[in-house]
């Protein structure tokens, strides 16, 4: 058995135990531990405890003594010099133009080291800026970045309840919360209803989280045929607060009345006869909502309201892996039945199927191809002939190259042609005289 003392460092921040030695740490006090940063202050929140050394993990640092009143200067010396190294580094960061938002800095309790955190959207190449504050404070310069969650922590402020953060107020760890946990809740995927200060979703609603998921399970669901005592209909809506549950029952005459009833009091219908009703069947289908429609309504969780469809929901913390891609499966070959031996004929001969079956002697010989009759052709239609296979082309043998032609001697001119006659002229010898 080990005895502990609980420590913590900031207002609502981590746990940490240490081992209180011979200092007398008891619960409230300001105590000086050793940690792996060097020697800090913080609060004891939990008194000495004894714990199995099964549940302790390694190393386990003791605490130096309770905080004296020159201690306590001493932090508040720092406070005062945290809020100097605070504007410096602010004018270093825009001097260097790096993409980094400064949250806060802190110094270790024996100024051996200076911690700056801040918060960026990707990562951050600071060891230019690491060595120009070195110059300034003389220190080992330390920058850690942080999400949004732990700026809040270390801001502070005031919720959408009016009252202080939680995180800011007692929250230890930060667990994580889903979009499910909302809609299981009933409530309004609006984000600026579901969304906190940070910008991620509400840290309580995790707190009734449990309480929805026990008493949903004992509930039936929306669109379930119910019997109760006032007779059978479907479920309308359930509250899960007061466990409660609404039933849509008939009143004849095409009349329906909504009644709240305890659980206790509604019993689940597992497949009897439908309830018998005075109206029709089309306006029975009108009336009571189809369980198998309501039951994809909620698989496709469409309880999102039309003003806040369009607007983006905040991130979720609940991390989802990716699915995996699986290559696509291959079609197994048909196993072919394997077919009896049959014994040979008397004349020796074996049949086609006998030669084909595995395993079957080298001396069988096939049977004799069958000749099967042809089909006479369809009237109006050429008989179908097989083109006759090309015969091999032989390749051309080379063709020499011509022999020089001669040159040939210009032609004589040509005579000039006579002169077209005209047939409208007459000649001398045929016309009268006169």
């Amino acid at each position: 058995m080990a005895i502990i003392v609980g420590v913590r460092f900031q207002n609502a921040g981590k746990l940490y135990y240490f081992d209180p030695l011979d200092t007398g740490a008891a619960a409230g006090d300001t105590v000086i531990v050793e940690t792996a940063r060097g020697k800090e202050m913080g609060e004891a929140v939990t008194g000495p405890t004894e714990v199995a050394d099964e549940d302790i993990i390694p190393p386990l640092r003791p605490v130096i003594r309770v905080a004296t009143a020159e201690d306590i200067a001493h932090k508040e010396e720092n406070a005062a010099r945290e809020k100097d190294a605070f504007v410096i580094c602010k004018q270093k960061i825009a001097e260097h133009q790096l993409p980094m938002k400064l949250v806060s800095c802190e110094y270790t309790f024996d100024n051996a080291k200076l911690l700056f955190y801040f918060t960026s959207d990707s990562r951050v190449d600071f060891r230019a800026l690491v060595k120009d504050l070195a110059s300034v404070f003389h220190v080992r310069i330390e920058l850690r970045q942080i999400g949004v969650r732990d700026e809040a922590r270390m801001m502070g402020g005031l919720g959408i309840c009016g009252r202080p953060l939680c995180c800011s107020q007692f929250l230890g760890d930060f667990h994580p919360v889903s979009i499910k946990m909302a809609k299981e809740q009933n409530l309004s995927l609006n984000p600026t209803k579901i969304s906190g200060a940070c910008g991620r979703l509400m840290c309580c609603l995790q707190y009734e989280e449990e309480y929805y998921e026990k008493t949903s399970r004992a509930m039936p669901r929306v669109g379930k045929m119910v019997h109760t005592p006032d007779g059978d209909g479907p479920v309308a809506d359930v509250n899960i607060l007061k466990e409660t549950v609404r039933v849509r029952l008939s009143k004849g005459n095409d009349m329906t009345e909504l009644r709240d009833y305890p659980v206790s009091q509604v019993q689940r219908l597992t497949g009897g006869p439908a309830p018998q009703n005075d109206k029709p069947a089309e306006a029975e289908q009108d009336d009571s909502p189809d369980p198998e429609i309501m039951q994809a309504l909620r698989a496709s969780e469409m309880d999102v309201p039309d003003e806040d469809a369009g607007v983006a929901l905040p991130p979720d913390d609940a991390e989802q892996p990716a699915p995996e891609k699986r290559p696509p499966a291959r079609r197994k070959p048909y196993p072919r039945a394997a077919r009896p031996s049959q014994p040979p004929a008397a004349d020796g001969r074996t049949s086609a199927a006998d030669s084909r079956t595995p395993g079957a002697a080298e001396s069988r010989t096939s049977a004799a191809p069958q000749k099967t009759a042809e089909r006479p052709p369809r009237p109006g239609r050429r008989p179908y002939r097989a083109a006759p296979k090309p015969a091999s082309i032989e390749k051309p043998a080379p063709v020499a190259p011509a022999a020089p032609v001669a040159p040939v001697a210009p032609a004589a001119p040509a005579a000039p042609a006579a002169p077209k006659r005209d047939p409208w002229h007459v000649p001398d010898e045929f016309r009268q005289k006169t």
